[in-house]
């Protein structure tokens, strides 16, 4: 009874970090991001757009998502493309195949890798924050 207790405590204390956990919407974390006039080292093929993070699996799971076209009308319905942001080379291509095209066009996957190390880093920063976080420009 002891041993149940001791491998069943950790579970429950963990809430949304657990293995089994199935996030819901109002645990994802935002925060918009957005290329600065001189940056180089921007990573994606639009300027703007949103950086989430959520537990999911056990594990923080960073997303980039594409921001709303200036140009598009408001009445028109948006659909935003959506990225894995991670350091693992299978989910960073795989994971991403079918919005790859929201990748800027690096060399390699080394280089890839490099250039979304850091939102990995500003991501998993976000996932720390409060269940249904909205964090503004910079506050990470």
């Amino acid at each position: 009874m002891m041993a149940e207790m001791a491998v069943a405590m950790p579970l429950m204390l963990a809430g949304e970090q657990g293995l089994f956990h199935f996030p819901s919407p109002d645990e994802v974390r935002v925060q918009p991001i957005s290329r600065a006039e001189n940056e180089a080292e921007w990573p994606f093929a639009v300027d703007d757009g949103v950086l989430a993070c959520v537990w999911s699996g056990g594990q923080r799971i960073v997303s980039f998502f594409e921001g709303r076209p200036s140009d598009l009308d408001e009445d028109e319905p948006f659909e935003p493309r959506g990225l894995i942001v991670t350091t693992d080379p299978i989910q960073l291509t795989i994971g991403n195949m079918a919005n790859r095209a929201l990748f800027r066009p690096a060399a390699s996957i080394e280089e890839r890798i490099r250039l979304v190390a850091p939102f990995v880093t500003l991501g998993q920063r976000l996932c720390d924050q409060p269940a249904g976080a909205r964090v503004g420009h910079g506050e990470l």
